[in-house]
């Protein structure tokens, strides 16, 4: 029997209190937009085939990388320095000049051998667990269409994240946690598209947490009810659902009241489980010394810690906007930039590999584009999207190796090209899922996150 709460509680006043003062981080108000009545493509917990990864975390260098700088040297630019010859004249975004070789110096790694900067000093230290894919290529140079194909898989604004696609497919493994989380500093409002669920059920969006400060009950708005203590709010949610049942009388399936109602619960729980995995203070000093300081570093052990609890899928921002953006002083820029994210990125695989989770976790680290082995304003280098490099960790990909090459000036990508849609296609299939067949009918056509594209790199399968 229902017990009411030491105050008393009228319908429209407990309906205003759920639909402002109750809010946990904006996952109360992500989950409650729109639901669609279409069912995800497997029941929970089951897919496609075995499943390599369970989860994935993704390192985004928003900006993008020059590939040459760090894991695909090409000694051809030093020869032809200054020049222009044919294959280094390309369509880019902007107009280049000559050829522009990076004065940082590789050497060959761990037992594969395979090259790394000079600029990457930890991260070589685990070159035998990265399978470095030095032949991606995608369709468009300006940032907007590149990013979004990058995480949505088309340049149209209006397509589901590959996050969103992800939990469609596997479901989450914590009810008590967002499956989708992003971080990333500052408030990137036009980011947001990046991490949506268009036409998805809503509840697949990503959660984004700005982690500026490392403070939790600043990360999370409205982390605690300053009003109520648990057990009133405990009381309030189950006079909700007594009031959704009776309203749902006779008038079927009400979606959007279903997921409003949902994201209560959702929140509610998320008071008690939040607080604990975004506090770093829990980790010890020797952890946090590991990773290191700064928002990526800090990024980089959130990450850890929520996929150990169950989080499918968590992208770590490197900064608010393009830092990976050198169209000037590129070569005094990068060494800060490739210092930032060196030891936490080690750290993190350190980390994951001492608990027994790289097996199971796949680490996706690169940037919407590349940059230009030829020179913009003498010392910048303009976006690339003909040929540039990304890598892949654990999740079942081999590591040692180098899949894919580019030209001598590593401008374009020449041999095993692996296109957007194939990178998608090969993460869903370590998790899984078959890109072909994990779709979604809507508007009258079915999508997928690949489109009508994509295959499988299958000799980077372990």
């Amino acid at each position: 029997m229902f017990t009411p709460p030491p105050q008393p509680l009228d319908r429209r006043r407990l309906l205003r209190q759920f639909g402002g003062g109750m809010g946990m981080i904006g996952a109360a108000s992500l989950l409650s937009s729109i639901e669609s009545s279409h069912a995800g493509s497997l029941p929970e917990g089951q897919t496609h085939f075995p499943a390599k990864a369970k989860r994935v975390i993704h390192l985004f260098m928003n900006g993008g990388p020059f590939q040459s700088d760090l894991f695909d040297p090409k000694p051809a630019l030093q020869k032809y320095a200054g020049t222009k010859p044919n294959g280094a004249d390309l369509l880019t975004e902007r107009p280049t000049g000559g050829l522009l070789p990076s004065p940082f110096k590789f050497q060959r790694c761990g037992e594969s051998g395979l090259p790394v900067s000079e600029l990457l000093p930890k991260l070589s230290q685990h070159i035998d667990d990265i399978c470095v894919l030095n032949s991606m290529h995608a369709d468009n140079p300006n940032h907007g269409p590149a990013l979004l194909q990058m995480n949505n898989g088309t340049i149209t604004p209006t397509r589901p994240s590959m996050g969103a696609w992800f939990l469609y497919g596997l479901g989450t493994e914590n009810e008590n946690l967002p499956g989708y989380v992003v971080l990333c500093p500052g408030r990137p409002v036009r980011f947001s598209i990046l991490w949506n669920s268009a036409f998805l059920p809503s509840k697949h969006q990503g959660t984004y947490i700005n982690h500026s400060t490392m403070q939790p009950d600043k990360m999370l708005p409205h982390l605690k009810n300053a009003q109520w203590d648990d057990k009133t709010q405990r009381r309030q949610l189950d006079l909700l659902q007594q009031i959704h049942s009776e309203h749902q009388v006779g008038r079927g399936n009400a979606s959007l009241l279903n997921a409003r109602v949902a994201s209560m619960e959702t929140a509610f729980r998320m008071q008690f489980e939040a607080n604990e995995v975004f506090d770093l203070e829990r980790e010890s000093k020797q952890t946090r010394a590991a990773y290191g300081k700064g928002h990526f570093s800090n990024g980089c052990l959130l990450a850890r810690r929520m996929v150990e609890r169950g989080v499918r899928f968590v992208q770590v921002y490197y900064g608010n906007g393009q830092p990976w953006d050198t169209h000037s002083g590129h070569d005094t820029k990068v060494p800060k930039l490739c210092k930032d994210i060196d030891q936490p990125i080690a750290a993190l695989l350190t980390d994951l590999k001492q608990r027994g989770m790289l097996d199971d976790t796949l680490i996706v680290w690169g940037g919407e584009f590349g940059r230009t082995p030829t020179s913009e304003n003498g010392t910048g280098r303009d976006h690339n999207h003909h040929g540039f490099t990304m890598w892949m960790a654990g999740g079942g990909v081999k590591g040692g190796i180098s899949y894919g090459e580019t030209d001598d000036f590593g401008f374009k990508a020449t041999v095993n090209k692996m296109h957007v849609h194939d990178l998608h296609a090969t993460i869903l299939h370590l998790l899984g899922l078959d890109h072909e067949k994990l779709i979604y009918r809507h508007a009258g056509r079915d999508y997928r996150l690949t489109d009508v594209y994509g295959n499988v790199a299958q000799e980077i399968l372990a």
